[in-house]
């Protein structure tokens, strides 16, 4: 990835458009092993997950000093629920760039539940400030700076190099540029239950959360669907983070013959098949989730 010190000065990086807005689907991750190396493209996870539609639509104005805001809205009416008013990561990645901007990041699904959502805000920031700005990066440098930002707070491993594609993805190695087998089978509804938030950064700066979580990693990629389902489900039962909440809806879903498992890394579950929303649904508030056709795209640069 090149260096900041390759792009041109603040003072020289004239906007292309009045605003520009890009989107890039979520991330359900199943299961994942941390990989650790000496450069931001050599470290990240592999394993397996489905990346979602419903992420997050980041829209970047030109400023004089730079300032992000992250709604999440309704998802059936569209009104907003929450306001946060910073995102480092979102900062850092701007400030990597060279550029000072006015980020509005939305959203409907929760934040700091395990469904990507950080990756996908950055990656769409930088989709949608390469286009305003007009810096010219290749679709892998955009991703680049989204996964050097996650690593750099602790907010993910591999969520940013799924989301680049879509479907139901096997990661391979660690770093954007590792090979991906994606397979586009998910054709039954899928949903979540979240119980509340999970800060990604406790789990993955714990070494004794980290240490369980290698030792219940599953080597080799999920043939279909339910095989995926039961790799993600032993893979939960083994890393040792099962809340109780999540163990009470697992037991439900296995009851009812629903394929489910834990969100990795969130304080939920989602769960797969034609009767998974309704026996979800005395628990909480059952978010509907679709599989991806592709990654994060550029919508909109206003002239």
């Amino acid at each position: 990835m090149r260096g900041t010190e390759q792009f041109p000065g603040r003072e020289t990086r004239q906007p292309m458009a009045p605003c520009a807005s890009a989107s890039s689907p979520g991330h359900l991750s199943g299961y994942f092993r941390p990989v650790y190396g000496p450069t931001p493209a050599e470290t990240g996870s592999v394993g397996a997950g489905i990346v979602i539609r419903e992420g997050v639509t980041a829209t970047v104005w030109p400023a004089k000093k730079t300032g992000v805001t992250v709604e999440r809205r309704h998802p059936r009416d569209g009104r907003v629920v929450e306001v946060i008013e910073s995102s480092p990561p979102v900062e850092h990645l701007l400030s990597r760039i060279g550029v000072e901007a006015r980020v509005k990041t939305a959203c409907s699904l929760p934040i700091g539940a395990g469904f990507g959502l950080s990756a996908a805000a950055l990656l769409a920031t930088a989709v949608a400030a390469d286009a305003l700005f007009g810096l010219s990066l290749s679709p892998r440098e955009q991703a680049e700076l989204a996964h050097e930002a996650e690593l750099a707070f602790h907010t993910g491993l591999g969520d940013v190099a799924a989301c680049t594609g879509g479907g139901r993805d096997c990661r391979r190695g660690a770093g954007v540029a590792a090979p991906i087998e994606r397979s586009f089978d998910v054709v039954e509804p899928l949903c979540a239950l979240v119980f509340g938030p999970l800060p990604s950064p406790q789990v993955l700066q714990s070494g004794d959360a980290m240490q369980r979580v290698t030792a219940a990693f599953p080597e080799g990629c999920p043939g279909d669907v339910c095989e995926f389902f039961q790799l993600s489900r032993s893979f939960a039962e083994k890393s040792g983070l099962i809340t109780p909440g999540i163990r009470r809806a697992l037991g439900i879903c296995d009851s009812a013959g629903v394929a489910a498992t834990m969100t990795m890394l969130g304080n939920g579950i989602f769960a797969y098949g034609d009767d998974a929303p309704d026996i979800l649904a005395p628990l909480g508030e059952v978010f509907l989730l679709h599989p991806a056709d592709s990654g994060a795209r550029l919508l909109e640069a206003k002239q």
